[in-house]
């Protein structure tokens, strides 16, 4: 009968450990800051600049979807791209919540 020793397992262990590659975490890029449900505009607070076009995941306790930003608007004006630290409203086809976080999908 031959016995298996420690050290081989342990070695086995530390070569699965690093063939495993982890999922790049998506890049958070803002906040949900208020929800108008009459119009489904969700208002947004960027911490960096984000131009339209852009594919956003919005997550959240009850909200978890993909959608392209088509058209972004700061002080009801229409912009090509939201600045950072600014609240700025998107049109979103599914409702999300306030606290909802804002990702890069990609």
């Amino acid at each position: 009968m031959l016995r298996k020793s420690k050290k081989s397992a342990k070695a086995k262990t530390k070569v699965r450990a690093k063939a495993k590659k982890k999922a790049p975490k998506p890049k958070h890029v803002g906040v949900v800051t208020h929800y108008f449900t009459e119009i489904s505009v969700a208002i947004v607070r960027f911490n960096k600049k984000i131009p339209v076009g852009t594919t956003l995941h919005y997550k959240g306790a009850t909200s978890d979807f993909k959608e392209t930003a088509k058209s972004m608007q700061y002080d009801h004006k229409p912009v090509t791209a939201a600045p950072k630290g600014k609240q700025v409203g998107i049109k979103v086809k599914r409702r999300v919540r306030e606290g909802d976080k804002v990702h890069v999908a990609g």
